[in-house]
């Protein structure tokens, strides 16, 4: 399962959610099932936060969705204006590498 999508938010509130953000990703990073999970800002569009995660399948995301740190980082992120979001799950039964050293 990939999960791609990304949230705009006031770029001077990037900041507020850093400690959050850095939270989740190191408790998620150890979650079952979670192959890869990153949040980063976009270098074009201050305040675009994009999101990409990996999941073995879907009962690792569907337990990642119930997690505690999860709760912790959406009030977070419940405490900044969201400006605009768009986040999605993808099946992804097709792997190749483009690029690898």
């Amino acid at each position: 399962m990939i999960v791609e999508g990304w949230v705009r938010i006031a770029p001077d509130d990037v900041a507020k959610l850093s400690a959050a953000g850095q939270a989740m990703v190191a408790a998620t990073r150890q979650e079952p099932g979670c192959l890869d999970y990153a949040f980063a800002a976009d270098i074009a569009e201050p305040g675009l936060l994009r999101i990409v995660e990996r999941w073995a399948d879907e009962a690792a995301l569907t337990a990642h969705f119930a997690a505690p740190h999860m709760a912790a980082f959406n009030a977070a992120l419940g405490a900044v204006k969201i400006h605009g979001a768009s986040v999605k799950v993808y099946a992804a039964e097709l792997q190749r590498t483009i690029m690898e050293t």
